[in-house]
This record gives structure tokens, C-alpha cells and sequence, in this order.
């Protein structure tokens, strides 16, 4: 008698594996539920150059060492500049990336890829004076095998 003769239905492994794809169905099909009310967020704790217009009243410049330890904005970076805000009317500081330090990381940044670049050249140049030495090797066999 063949396997699963007689039995109605399916196997045990195939219920427990349209059981399992079921139960994947129903949680890809859940979803989160909606809250009818809306969240407000306060503008408050947020600085205003993000929630309004602003005019930059100082330059970008490179913090000094007073303004590094009291300003938190000077830390991502090391440059801030100083903005005043439209509506607000209020003075504060917001963190940038000056012009120098960004010519500075592309030279980096160049002399990385520069040096990739070589040693990679030197590990192709390797790699096919290999390749014929092998070659020269095989041909050489060939001729005395002759």
C-alpha cells in the first residue's frame, strides 16, 4: 500500500506547513491601529532655524576653545555660525561645515582612492607576472616534450 493511502486529507507535514502560511498571512495582513487624534508637536525644544525663516547674522567660523565646551553645536562639526530667526527674533547658533574642512576631507578622501588605486595596480602587476611565468613554463614543457 502506497504512503498516505487510505488517509483522507493531507499529510501531517502539510498541515503543519499551510498552518505556518497561514499564520504568516494573518501578520503580514495586521496592521498598526490608527489613532484618531492627532499628535501635536511642540516647537518649543525645537531650534527655531528648523521650524522657520532664518538669517545667518555670522559666518561660518571655527569654534574657539571657550565656545567648544559651552556651545553643544560646536561638536559635530567644530564650526558654528550664528543665525537669527525671523518671526522669533531670536539669536542662536547652528552648526555647519565650512569650506575649508570640506576641501580638506576631499583631499582625503582623493588620497585614499589614489592609494587604493596603487595598490591595486601593484597586485594586477603581480598577479600577471604569475600568470606568465606559468604560461612560459607550459610552453617550455611542450617544446621538450617534442
Amino acid at each position: 500500500m502506497p504512503a498516505g493511502a487510505g488517509r483522507h486529507g493531507l499529510p501531517q507535514r502539510s498541515h503543519l506547513c499551510w498552518l505556518l502560511c497561514a499564520l504568516t498571512l494573518q501578520l503580514c495582513r495586521a496592521e498598526a491601529p490608527v489613532r484618531a487624534e492627532k499628535l501635536s508637536v511642540s516647537t518649543s525644544n525645537l531650534p527655531c532655524w528648523l521650524v522657520e525663516e532664518f538669517v545667518v547674522a555670522e559666518e561660518c567660523a571655527p569654534c574657539s576653545s571657550f565656545r567648544a565646551k559651552t556651545t553643544p553645536e560646536c561638536g559635530s562639526t567644530g564650526y558654528v555660525e550664528k543665525i537669527t530667526c525671523s518671526s522669533s527674533k531670536r539669536n542662536e547658533f547652528k552648526s555647519c561645515r565650512s569650506a575649508l574642512m570640506e576641501q580638506h576631507l576631499f583631499w582625503k578622501f582623493e588620497g585614499a582612492v589614489v592609494g587604493v588605486a596603487l595598490v591595486f595596480a601593484c597586485l594586477v602587476i603581480v598577479r600577471q607576472r604569475q600568470l606568465d611565468r606559468k604560461a612560459l613554463e607550459k610552453v617550455r614543457k611542450q617544446i621538450e616534450s617534442i
